[in-house]
């Protein structure tokens, strides 16, 4: 049997965050685990389509943001044969999660982090494996693939299935939420504190198309074909983000997000009317978090030295 499955994470709201069920033969990969509150979601998903917790392999997590890597410690408990994969620097946060909780904590509060991504334990180091570039695992018949990408995160990978023509990108190839698709694919990259490295991310999106893969699965969210077509709208966006950058550098630490944030708002005006999109008050207020997080990230990049 081979299937991939999107899931549905329902993060904030649908549509937003998914994981992505892969079957081949006998074995399951979950790639992408979202929050503690996604895994039985996940679960269900697996029942459905007949498969045992005990028939999952892997888990693997793009990078430790929590909308990607929170779920990780509930879906290994509920899978008890499965080896989490990951990004060799994401590894000790998914041995040891207590710095990443603790800073959520310090910007959600107690209440709002656990209706948010619920409880994150630590993960026994015997059921982690860390991977560098280029590698791979055996799974069915044939492997997947592993490549580092940086410029979201510097703890970030993605995954190369070529027995499913397929490339799970995380946030490394844009945000191409469904609600946007309205006649052309409209995509735009995620630049969220505090990583973000113009270069990188550029070299990411070429890496991810060179690999030839019919479709790319980015967490945010979904099936997407038009890879050449999305990596130059990144591409565009990228151009602009470090212009921002670069600008806001010759401006007051204190003025800089707010800037950034009237560019990015500019830009997103600009790239729906390039797409022929126009844009809703309730689509404005589903882009506000992301482009909020994005105009965080260009100020944190404009404040380092260089």
């Amino acid at each position: 049997m081979r299937a991939l499955t999107t899931v549905d994470c329902e993060y904030l709201s649908p549509g937003v965050a998914a994981a992505y069920l892969r079957a081949e033969w006998d074995e399951v990969a979950i790639i992408e685990t979202c929050t503690a509150h996604s895994v039985p979601r996940l679960l269900a998903q697996l029942d459905a389509q007949g498969f045992a917790r005990e028939q999952v392999r892997y888990v693997v997590v793009t990078h430790v943001h929590l909308d990607h890597a929170g779920g990780a410690s509930a879906l290994m408990q509920a899978c008890p044969n499965a080896m989490l994969l990951c990004h060799p620097r994401a590894e000790r946060h998914l041995l040891d999660p207590s710095r990443l909780v603790e800073s959520a904590r310090a910007v959600y509060g107690e209440q709002r982090f656990t209706e948010l991504y619920g409880t994150i334990d630590p993960i026994p180091a015997a059921r982690v494996r860390a991977l560098g570039d280029r590698s791979t695992v055996p799974f069915g018949v044939g492997e997947l693939a592993f490549l580092h990408v940086r410029g979201h995160a510097n703890h970030h990978l993605v995954v190369h299935d070529a027995m499913a023509d397929a490339v799970f990108t995380g946030d490394a190839f844009g945000l191409v939420y469904p609600r946007l698709q309205r006649g052309a694919v409209f995509a735009f990259p995620s630049t969220s504190p505090t990583d973000f490295d113009a270069a990188e991310a550029h070299a990411a999106v070429s890496r991810i198309v060179g690999l030839g893969a019919s479709c790319a699965y980015p967490t945010h969210f979904g099936e997407v074909r038009e890879l050449d077509e999305v990596a130059s709208q990144l591409h565009r966006w990228l151009v602009v983000s470090e212009s921002l950058v670069m600008e806001a550098r010759h401006r007051p630490p204190e003025e800089r997000q707010a800037f950034i944030r009237a560019g990015l708002d500019r830009e997103m005006a600009a790239a729906a009317s390039r797409a022929g999109l126009t844009l809703s008050a309730e689509d404005l207020a589903f882009l506000e978090l992301d482009l909020g997080l994005n105009a965080q990230g260009l100020a944190h990049a404009a404040g380092k030295p260089g």
